[in-house]
């Protein structure tokens, strides 16, 4: 999925302490995305618009390159991008990741994965009222499904300052305003709080920062419980979650929310996730696990995290229900 800031949630732990080998290697992560100080001039250079033509008209043709990581030109403001006959615009790639990828697949993510899990929710969310975006970033999946389904509503939920006010540009970019509420909040624990960076200094917006990571300069931003939603919304329901390993605290505070709505739910878990205190919370509510591959899905009989799967669909729908809305279900 990989589409957010990795924020969404967190536990009282890391709240009152942090765990120093994960800040250590979130920032040896963001020293080597970096490339330890030369990224910012080599993207600057190639997206320049003497540099960039050349490009963009040799990188697709190199198999070992990964386009989507490529710099969009410098001077294209927005991308149009397309889902299940619907279109929809993201702005700004020289600084939006998606965006970004959205140029350089031509309207479509690059990666067949990434890709698919877009189609797969837009797909879920064909007789739902309601889609919630744990973790939204500048909101592609939100912008997806309300292209697609003109009567769907979204809540969509992130942290951090400066991705909240392009994640709101996007949405009014596309006349979405009215039938979206932005939520500059995580969704968990709401006795916590995590600090933010409220200051849009980088080149391209943050899009790994996680609520371990501390920052001298920002603000302090607070958790919302899913509970606290559940007679706020029509179902039924959908959700994405991508909150970097903060999946449990977002279902351990919504059980009310799980219990009324039953939502389908897109999930990302990382390898090093706690599978089973995801199937503790989820198991109670009927719900059943699937792999969302490149173009399919497939049901597993429990949640073991795998390093060639990152994303899960969690739902009380059986295989013969999903492939009536359209679902390729392999056996």
């Amino acid at each position: 999925m990989s589409d957010n800031t990795g924020i969404g949630s967190a536990s009282a732990d890391s709240a009152d302490t942090k765990d120093s080998g994960t800040a250590s290697a979130l920032a040896d992560r963001a020293r080597r995305q970096s490339w330890y100080g030369a990224k910012q001039h080599v993207k600057a250079m190639l997206s320049h618009p003497l540099f960039h033509p050349i490009l963009r008209a040799t990188a697709p043709r190199l198999s070992r390159i990964r386009v989507g990581r490529l710099p969009a030109p410098r001077e294209l403001i927005e991308v149009t991008a397309s889902v299940e006959g619907a279109e929809f615009i993201m702005l700004r790639p020289d600084r939006c990741e998606i965006a970004k990828e959205l140029y350089w697949g031509d309207g479509r993510r690059p990666e067949a994965e990434d890709a698919y899990a877009i189609d797969l929710v837009v797909r879920l969310t064909g007789d739902a009222r309601t889609f919630f975006d744990v973790g939204a970033y500048t909101g592609i999946f939100s912008l997806a499904t309300l292209a697609a389904h003109p009567d769907l509503r979204a809540h969509a939920f992130d942290m951090v300052p400066p991705v909240v006010r392009m994640l709101r540009a996007n949405m009014a970019r596309n006349g979405f305003v009215g039938r979206v509420v932005v939520h500059q909040a995580g969704v968990g624990d709401p006795t916590l709080t995590a600090r933010m960076p409220s200051v849009d200094s980088g080149s391209a917006l943050p899009s790994f920062l996680s609520s371990d990571m501390e920052f001298d300069d920002g603000e302090d931003v607070g958790f919302l419980a899913l509970d606290s939603l559940t007679d706020e919304v029509d179902g039924p329901v959908v959700m994405k979650v991508d909150v970097e390993g903060g999946e449990p605290d977002v279902f351990a505070h919504g059980s009310e929310f799980l219990a009324a709505h039953r939502p389908d739910i897109l999930c990302e878990v990382l390898a090093d996730a706690d599978g089973s205190r995801l199937e503790e919370l989820l198991s109670v509510h009927g719900y059943r696990y699937f792999h969302v591959g490149s173009d399919s899905i497939r049901e597993r009989p429990g949640i073991v995290p795998d390093d060639s799967v990152r994303d899960w669909l969690f739902t009380v729908r059986t295989p013969a229900e999903l492939r009536r809305i359209g679902v390729t279900v392999l056996d």
